[in-house]
């Protein structure tokens, strides 16, 4: 098994660069989940929630094609993510702050749910790339790949949680990226996909858009409702 070869090197690349490139939502949950903690807290929530989510990844890419066939789980991945995205931004409640500090295996907690539900479709992708070399060399690419990856979701996730602290608008539209991306996953379940593509042909992204719209909406009254609550 040579781990120098052209083939080996080629699709570590590969890798490398799809888990970029699909990561965006990743790093958003990251950060909104990240936020609340204690500064010293935040940076070691990043780091292990992105290394569980990339070591969660390479255990998810071994049985992808055989994840995404089965029906009514995407349908469940899109409603949880849903609620994550939800919730998320009602904890962006200013009174909620004050009173309730998320902690940071609760963070991680989180992190690792919302990454479960949004990688179903990423490691396909992913899976893809590795099968562009020799089967012995498929797992360790996995492995060294999203590995690599770490530090640049890391750098991802540590700038947008800054970004959020200057402009809180940001927090929103991380919340409607969750709810946009269940909205993809709802239309594409294998159990619905038929029956959205017979009675709503071309409007899976009014689909998409409308279960961001909810998400904020969702969140927005579940944070007033948390600050009505509150002593």
């Amino acid at each position: 098994m040579d781990l120098l070869s052209a083939a080996f090197l080629i699709a570590l690349l590969k890798i490398v660069w799809v888990n970029v490139l699909l990561s965006g939502d990743n790093a958003v949950v990251i950060a909104l989940a990240s936020r609340n903690l204690p500064a010293a807290q935040q940076r070691r929530a990043i780091v292990l929630g992105s290394a569980a989510a990339i070591l969660l990844r390479v255990v998810l890419t071994l049985f992808a094609v055989q994840l995404l066939q089965l029906p009514w789980l995407k349908l469940v991945g899109a409603v949880l993510l849903l609620w994550i995205g939800a919730r998320l931004l009602a904890d962006n409640d200013a009174d909620a702050d004050v009173h309730a500090h998320p902690s940071l295996w609760a963070a991680v907690r989180t992190i690792l749910v919302a990454d479960l539900v949004m990688s179903l479709d990423n490691v396909i992708a992913v899976a893809g790339a590795a099968n562009s070399a020799p089967p012995p060399l498929r797992l360790p690419l996995l492995i060294v790949g999203l590995g690599l990856s770490i530090p640049l979701i890391i750098f991802g996730s540590t700038l947008l949680m800054k970004l959020m602290q200057r402009f809180p608008a940001i927090i929103t539209l991380g919340a409607a990226l969750l709810g946009f991306v269940a909205g993809e996953m709802a239309t594409s379940d294998t159990a619905v996909s038929d029956w959205f593509e017979t009675h709503l042909q071309g409007l899976d992204y009014a689909v998409s858009l409308s279960a961001a719209i909810l998400v904020v909406a969702l969140g927005l009254a579940l944070g007033r409702r948390s600050g009505r609550d509150s002593p």
